[in-house]
């Protein structure tokens, strides 16, 4: 036997490469007697099978719930999960959460989350908004969760999740009889479900695990016999046997594990959440170490600026009150100053003072004597307009006295006037009567009688016209009498109201410089133009 012949025959091997839902692997495999695809390498997605009914319960080890959140989210995310517009914007915000963890303002600035998919295109195509505006939205919620550890951010993701209708659910298409495709068939961890084609949220009929008795299969049909034998057996068909065997798969693993959910758990399962338990409670307490060492380094971080701004603000403290303190001793150098040119003042001041006091005394006594002196020009003032009211009276009665002697003298005038007339008609009358008696020797001498009465007559005339002369000329000299009185009488009240105006405005200026040497004794020197003169007082 050669050497050759000796040696082991080398296995054929194919490529695998199997993807995760956040890795990829590539190794090789041994052929053994299955079929291999002629693909290289040969691609499996490493993904759950069946879906937990209570996530918080059954997902133990954290990278189990890690990779198991990542499908969930791609679901949705692809739309084969339906989820609203509401709790899409709430799982997105969980999902930041769980990869950039607490919302810090400073580091996420507005657009850190462009690059990230985080709502489903019906979402956004539903309402006109933009990115900005759905990232606003996203991060309000952020903001909320803030202290939340990344496998509590994800188990909250996955119990919103785990609410919605259409998770866990798988589809298939189905017909009640062998003609017509008209339904939907949905198998998840709760039962079976029938459904119309437009609608994976309501089903029209349920056959829950615990209510079914019986599932069998005969090449397209199905057949599932229910608990109640009461109710009738519902058939369906399918057409494709590689479809028809992935649902009896689905039937029987889900159905197996509702059986196991319900009954106490094994001792592997048992140790295995104990386990995990514990890990997450140290890890649990890991973080709150790392929250409270982070709090203290914050805090002690906030007391350094807040040292550092206070040290700041006590220089500036300082330095200001190095400058307050500088400008107090000057402004002390220069009140000190003051004070001495004050005192001096005051001396100078108290001088002015006396010797105000004693000006006032000086004119106080002189305003009294004008005072009295004032008294008596008003007193003869009052007594000159006394005699000019009689002088008035005294006037207006010698002027009716005077209209009176004017009023006889007429009247005499007048007497005189026709007794003149008078007298000449008797002497036309009497001249002829003398000449024809011219001729006759003289006759004997007519008696006295006649003559003394014209000559009594004529006498009586006269003594008439010489008084209302003399009277007239008695009237005149009164009367210019009297003008020159008044006019006398009108210059002397002039003199005296001019003396009077004299007198007081003197009094006024010394009513002024007695208050101004009064301000000057308080230290007040008023200005030249602040004092004015009192008004005068002019008695009519």
């Amino acid at each position: 036997m050669s050497i050759l012949g000796l040696k082991k025959k080398q296995p054929k091997t194919f490529k695998v490469k199997v993807i995760t839902m956040d890795a990829e692997m590539e190794f090789s495999c041994e052929v053994l007697d299955q079929e291999v695809p002629k693909d290289s390498p040969i691609t499996f997605h490493f993904l759950a099978k069946f879906f937990p009914e209570k996530v918080e319960e059954e997902l133990v080890q954290e990278i189990t719930q890690h990779l198991f959140f990542l499908q969930v989210k791609k679901q949705i995310l692809d739309e084969e999960i339906f989820c609203s517009p509401e709790a899409s914007v709430l799982l997105a915000s969980y999902a930041v959460q769980a990869k950039y963890g607490d919302y810090d303002p400073n580091f996420h600035k507005p657009g850190f989350l462009a690059q990230d998919e985080l709502l489903p295109k019906r979402v956004l195509m539903q309402y006109q908004m933009t990115a900005d505006m759905w990232e606003e939205k996203i991060t309000a919620w952020y903001a909320e969760h803030r202290g939340i550890a990344r496998d509590e951010a994800e188990m909250e993701y996955l119990k919103i999740a785990q609410d919605l209708e259409m998770y866990g659910v798988s589809y298939f298409a189905i017909t009640q009889n062998k003609r017509d495709t008209d339904l939907l068939l949905g198998v998840d961890a709760q039962g079976l479900h029938i459904y119309n084609p437009n609608s994976k949220l309501n089903p029209n009929k349920s056959f829950p695990w615990s209510g079914i008795r019986n599932i069998s299969y005969s090449e397209k049909e199905f057949t599932i016999k229910p608990l109640d034998k009461k109710k009738d057996v519902f058939k369906f068909y399918s057409s494709q046997l590689r479809v028809n065997k992935l649902i009896l798969q689905l039937c029987i693993g889900n159905h197996d594990l509702f059986m196991r959910r319900r009954k106490v758990d094994s001792i592997e399962v048992q140790q295995m959440k104990a386990q995990a338990k514990e890990e997450k409670a140290r890890k649990k307490m890991e973080r709150q170490i790392l929250a409270r060492e982070k709090q203290m380094r914050e805090e002690a971080e906030r007391a350094k600026e807040e040292m550092e701004r206070r040290l700041f603000q006590l220089q500036d403290e300082a330095r200001l009150a190095n400058e307050a303190l500088l400008r107090s001793e000057e402004t002390a150098d220069l009140l000190a100053e003051k004070a001495q040119i004050a005192e001096e003042e005051a001396k100078l001041l108290a001088h002015k003072a006396a010797d105000a006091e004693q000006d006032r005394q000086r004119l106080e006594v002189t305003a009294m004597k004008t005072k009295e002196e004032k008294r008596q020009m008003e007193q003869k003032m009052r007594e000159a307009e006394q005699l000019a009211v009689k002088l008035v009276e005294q006037s207006e009665r010698r002027l009716k006295e005077a209209d009176h002697l004017k009023q006889d003298l007429t009247e005499a005038k007048d007497a005189e006037r026709r007794a003149k007339q008078k007298l000449l008609e008797i002497t036309k009358t009497t001249y002829p009567l003398i000449a024809a008696y011219s001729a006759p020797p003289a006759p004997p001498a007519p008696p006295e009688a006649p003559d003394f009465a014209y000559e009594s007559t004529s006498s009586r005339l006269d003594f008439k016209d010489s008084d209302m002369k003399r009277l007239s000329m008695e009237i005149e000299r009164e009367r210019l009498e009297y003008m020159e009185k008044s006019k006398h009488l009108q210059d002397q009240l002039k003199e005296l109201k001019t003396e009077i105006e004299s007198l007081k405005l003197e009094e006024q200026q010394q009513q002024a410089g007695v208050y101004s040497l009064r301000n000057e004794a308080r230290g007040y020197v008023p200005e030249a133009n602040t004092i004015k003169c009192l008004p005068l007082f002019i008695v009519k």
